[in-house]
């Protein structure tokens, strides 16, 4: 058995008669508006728990955000896994030729000369979106 998130999140929509398309569409208003405070409400508890713990219910909670962006990919029929991998393609870019980080003060790793951003419209168009 799969612990794809997405196979899961699938079954669950699937399950509970949720919205699940299978190529990326716009969504009513209303329906982005619930989607976008289930992802809030799931960070906050995030938020909530990060600094003092306990670790269990930091990695619940971890989870709980991953579960509500998979169904909210799923609810615009975005294939997430896809986005993520050209995400992390242009992430990758950050890396200097000579292998050398740029870091800011508090550790986050910053754009280099050779960052190249991630084109999530093309991933989108390949899944079928004509936006």
């Amino acid at each position: 058995m799969s612990s794809s998130p997405a196979r899961l999140v699938r079954e669950f929509h699937r399950a509970f008669g949720l919205a699940a398309r299978t190529a990326p569409a716009e969504v009513s208003p209303e329906l982005a508006a619930h989607r976008g405070e289930l992802l809030a409400e799931e960070a906050a508890e995030v938020a909530e728990v990060a600094v003092d713990g306990p670790l269990d219910r930091l990695a619940h909670e971890l989870a709980d955000v991953v579960y509500v962006a998979y169904g909210t990919a799923l609810v615009h029929g975005i294939d997430l896994d896809e986005v993520i991998a050209e995400i992390h393609r242009s992430n990758m870019t950050k890396l200097g030729p000579d292998g050398r980080v740029a870091r800011r003060a508090d550790g986050k790793v910053l754009k280099g000369d050779h960052y190249r951003a991630p084109d999530v419209s093309a991933v989108l168009r390949k899944q079928g979106w004509t936006g």
